[in-house]
């Protein structure tokens, strides 16, 4: 009887214990934590094509002439060969921002006697019915003739085209365009300019740009790829890198002061992605700055996400060149920071709040925060560092800095910079982890027990890396998406320690990659969000602004059999969001049980991205082949009833 009883009372309590398994507890009525505005941004930096041949949508490459081999890009079409018929000439007073220019020679030129080809960048993407807006800058001192211009296909079949007739002959340089249609969609378009007349003029700034660019700004970016920007709705806008805000050496940096003001004078550097990986190697890829600082704060004003702009703190790239300024000679560092600032925020009577107005942004753009490095380590960073805070702090006490936590999430490195930068009350530390999906799943604890009151914590870049065996857009697999969303409850669920975090890289392009995995892959004509893309979407688009515990027993939920979730209350539209993912093969079903809730809305919606196919990715064929799926659901009582699908992440609204 006694054994009867025992094996009964087992059985009770592996129910009992099953049934607790299987019960969550979101207690509605106690917020632990706010969560930033910013709480999910956007992360961009130039590689893998992502500005020239990206997101800037000038389809022509090496418009100045200033690429280390001046003509890359460019082909010199002759029928009959004439020795310096087309010569590449640099004046001396714009050396230091845009020397080049092209110097043709005519001799009764005619049809397809002498022209120029331009191949822009992976071919140019154009589509039927789309304006194309042809410019130039030209010098002459008599009138030559004219530039016969066309959009080619492979087959060299006229896609579109005009001409341009250089109106003023007085031996000074003119700007003049012109625009046309082109009657058929080809990714792999080149661009064609004839000649026609006699004499010698000079052409710079060779450009062509779609009309169909974002807001329809002449001259500006890439729609599509801003949409898919804009509809992650991100809190901030991290720019403009990265490594290459480092630079191999100093001289490759990234300064900000270069590109701005006129187009035609910022001066154009090489890639620092360009050599950076010997098996990626991309020769032809410069910074043309079109994409430059006005542009980045204009982008981010309208997105509405926060700007941060990250500079060069006087170091090189430490795996590089490891170059640096002595601390004693780091004032024009120092300058550039603090002008920044100005240009951002100043009046139209302040040097650079007037070049922001100039360039048609009168009103400031209410910069708050700044980085300062990029990645870098050691003393030598602490050292400039101090020196960078004090200067900008003083001016403005209430400016935030992100702060550079080195290049790992562990070891030696980041635990001396973490303990510094604690010790000087630093405002953000950025932290970086490129790490496998593994990792990822098992560190959605990693900020419990981080100190609530301390600096705060900026997730600067993630991304989370399959082994080597996927490459390029096969790297952003479900896998890899799901373990990110499996994180980011942990980042939620201690929004009072993490104040901002992004996903890097953001940008590809499907022939010009350096790098992979990338959250938004894209080729001339077409883009598409990868599935981590998605997760991103589906946090910054559900973020509230509390956090509520949720628990499974008296635990937060991180791992157990598999399931991770995070709970927030959005205030403005009375609604509870609770965020689960299950990274097990198996279905299983959770009570979710709303401890101090009101009373419950009839139905909620219930979005979910889930695949039993790890390896499943999204294509340009298929950019939505894994996305979410949005149904409505209704609680019963005070309890949400989850039924959760094998590999998935579950994302309930309802309101209060």
């Amino acid at each position: 009887m006694i054994r009867k009883t025992t094996i009964l009372l087992l059985a009770f309590l592996a129910l009992f214990s099953a049934a607790a398994q299987n019960k969550m507890t979101v207690q509605v009525n106690k917020p632990i934590a706010d969560i930033q505005p910013t709480m999910w941004g956007i992360f961009f930096e130039d590689i893998n094509l992502a500005a020239d041949g990206g997101i800037y949508a000038e389809l022509v490459k090496n418009r100045s002439f200033e690429f280390t081999k001046p003509l890359m890009g460019w082909k010199v079409q002759q029928k009959n060969f004439v020795e310096g018929a087309v010569q590449v000439v640099n004046r001396p007073e714009k050396e230091d921002t845009n020397p080049r220019y092209l110097q043709v020679l005519l001799q009764k030129a005619s049809g397809h006697d002498l022209g120029l080809t331009n191949e822009g960048f992976r071919g140019m993407g154009v589509k039927k019915d789309i304006t194309y807006t042809f410019s130039v800058l030209y010098r002459q001192s008599s009138p030559t003739g004219k530039l016969n211009i066309e959009l080619v296909n492979a087959q060299n079949e006229v896609l579109g085209s005009t001409s341009l007739t250089p109106e003023v002959a007085d031996n000074q340089w003119h700007k003049q365009s012109v625009s046309f249609k082109s009657n058929a969609t080809d990714p792999k378009a080149k661009l064609n300019i004839w000649f026609e007349g006699d004499g010698k003029i000079d052409l710079d700034m060779i450009s062509l740009f779609p009309s169909d660019t974002w807001k329809n700004r002449p001259g500006g970016l890439r729609a599509d790829l801003v949409q898919l920007l804009a509809d992650l709705k991100p809190g901030f806008i991290r720019f403009p890198g990265g490594c290459i805000v480092e630079g191999f050496d100093l001289a490759q940096r990234y300064q900000w002061k270069k590109t701005v003001g006129a187009v035609e004078d910022r001066h154009l550097i090489i890639n620092r992605w360009n050599t950076e990986f010997s098996s990626r190697s991309t020769p032809d890829y410069f910074q043309s700055f079109g994409l430059g600082f006005f542009e980045y704060f204009q982008l981010a004003e309208d997105i509405g996400a926060e700007p941060l702009p990250i500079l060069n703190c006087g170091m090189a790239c430490q795996f590089n060149s490891a170059e640096l300024v002595p601390a004693g000679q780091i004032d024009p560092y120092v300058q550039d920071a603090l002008d920044l600032i100005e240009f951002a925020n100043g009046s139209t009577d302040s040097k650079w709040g007037k070049l922001r107005a100039e360039m048609g942004h009168p009103a400031p753009f209410n910069l708050k925060m700044m980085g300062v490095g990029n990645e870098n380590w050691g003393p030598q960073y602490v050292e400039r560092l101090k020196i960078f805070t004090k200067a900008i702090k003083d001016k403005y006490p209430d400016f935030k800095l992100v702060n550079s936590s080195g290049t790992d999430p562990s070891g030696d490195r980041f635990d001396y910079l973490n303990g510094e930068l604690r010790k000087m009350n630093a405002d953000l530390i950025d932290e970086h982890y490129y790490r496998s999906p593994e990792w990822f799943f098992s560190n959605a604890r990693r900020y419990d027990n981080y100190p609530r009151t301390a600096s705060k914590v900026f997730a600067g870049e993630y991304a989370s890396h399959c082994d080597n065996s996927f490459v390029g857009a096969a790297r952003n697999n479900w896998k890899a998406a799901l373990s990110e969303a499996a994180f980011m409850t942990g980042l939620e669920r201690n929004a009072a320690v993490v104040s901002m975090a992004s996903y890097a890289p953001l940008f590809a392009h499907l022939e010009g990659w350096q790098w992979a995995p990338d959250l938004i892959w894209y080729d001339n004509l077409h883009s598409y969000g990868t599935p981590s893309y998605y997760v991103q979407k589906l946090y910054s688009n559900n973020k509230g602004n509390k956090v509520v515990p949720i628990t499974l027993g008296k635990d937060v939920v991180a791992g157990q059999d598999s399931i991770y979730a995070s709970a927030v209350i959005d205030t403005k539209t009375k609604e509870l969001i609770v965020k689960i993912v299950n990274a097990s093969g198996n279905k299983t079903t959770k009570e979710i049980q709303l401890e101090g809730a009101p009373k419950l809305a009839k139905a909620g919606t219930l979005t979910v991205m889930q695949s039993c196919d790890m390896k499943q990715v999204n294509s340009i064929e298929n950019p939505a082949a894994l996305a979410p799926k949005t149904q409505p659901f209704a609680p019963k009582g005070k309890m949400i009833k989850a039924e959760l699908a094998p590999y998935s992440f579950a994302v309930y609204r309802i309101g209060l």
